[in-house]
């Protein structure tokens, strides 16, 4: 058993790290539970350029390298295990993992969110054989090559045009009359000669033996269908939350978000939630800085009325 800790945090995106950082400074023993890479789903994207303070951009992978260690530098230990379950033990809690049991006086759930698949035929079959869901990941194997992306907001828009630094042609495909993403991103996708909107279109099915070969799609308004030779499809068409291991713990909302009160705080006392697993967090790094900051303070002020 590790521990006990005064706070164990859930997940080492923007959220989780900027949480770690108040907690160390407050002094708080400080536990940062990661499954994956720290830095979260922001690792998977190419450039950031709307986080303030950095006026012509930043890398991701830069940007959350300064975050670890500013949160190491205030005495945050981060430890690579995946989260099973979460229990109240006695006044506090005990986190169970892959590789042992941490014991904490409250926990912090910040473990983002993964992507949300179109649940079509073919889908699984050729996902890694033509079908993704991170165009960083994945972008350079379609050099020269014909690729649809599916999906209207702003992940949609901007891996769209990420894309066309390697794709010959791109299929922007999405459902509605409109896109939902910001309107510098629209601009940009309808100046962009590589790019096709496909508008009120939905894909019915991924077909191909081995790999993508077309897609079978079909207009939402007319029914009219038709099929698109493209050798790969980027899906973005937004994110699950990371809640299944505390689901019957904590109380979720329809869309299976942790439900959080002003104070960062879950149905359990003790217990907060901050970043894209929380209901009071919209989709982007500064947000998601926010509510971790928030939380860690909720925490703060909540480990103070136990002692």
């Amino acid at each position: 058993m590790s521990g006990p800790w005064d706070v164990v945090i859930v997940g080492a995106g923007p959220a989780g790290l900027a949480a770690a950082l108040y907690t160390g400074r407050a002094r708080l023993s400080t536990l940062v539970m990661e499954k994956g890479l720290p830095g979260g789903q922001i690792l998977l994207t190419d450039w950031v350029e709307n986080y303030p303070g950095f006026p012509a951009g930043v890398t991701p992978f830069e940007l959350m390298q300064s975050f670890r260690t500013q949160a190491e530098t205030f005495g945050a230990r981060i430890e690579t295990d995946e989260v099973l379950e979460v229990a109240r033990a006695g006044s506090g809690f005990v986190l169970k993992g892959h590789r042992g049991a941490y014991e904490a006086r409250a926990v912090i759930l910040a473990t983002g969110s993964s992507y949300r698949r179109l649940g079509i035929p073919g889908e699984e079959r050729l996902t890694g054989r033509g079908v993704s869901y991170c165009a960083i990941c994945d972008g350079a194997f379609f050099a020269g090559l014909d690729i649809a992306v599916v999906g209207g907001g702003d992940n949609a828009l901007k891996e769209a045009l990420f894309l066309t630094k390697f794709a010959r042609t791109l299929n922007l495909i999405h459902r509605r009359d409109k896109f939902r993403g910001e309107r510098i991103y629209q601009e940009r996708v309808a100046a962009n000669e590589k790019i096709r909107v496909l508008m009120d279109t939905v894909v019915d099915s991924v077909e191909g033996a081995e790999k993508v070969e077309s897609l079978a799609i079909r207009n939402t308004k007319t029914g009219a269908a038709a099929s698109l030779d493209v050798a790969g499809l980027f899906v973005s068409i937004g994110t699950e939350p990371q809640t299944a291991f505390v689901r019957g713990f904590l109380e979720l909302n329809e869309w299976e978000q942790v439900k959080v009160d002003l104070n960062m705080a879950s149905s359990v006392p003790g217990v907060f939630a901050a970043g894209d697993v929380s209901d009071a967090c919209p989709k982007q790094i500064a947000t998601a800085v926010g509510t971790g900051v928030h939380a860690a303070l909720s925490v703060q002020e909540y480990l103070s009325r136990l002692t």
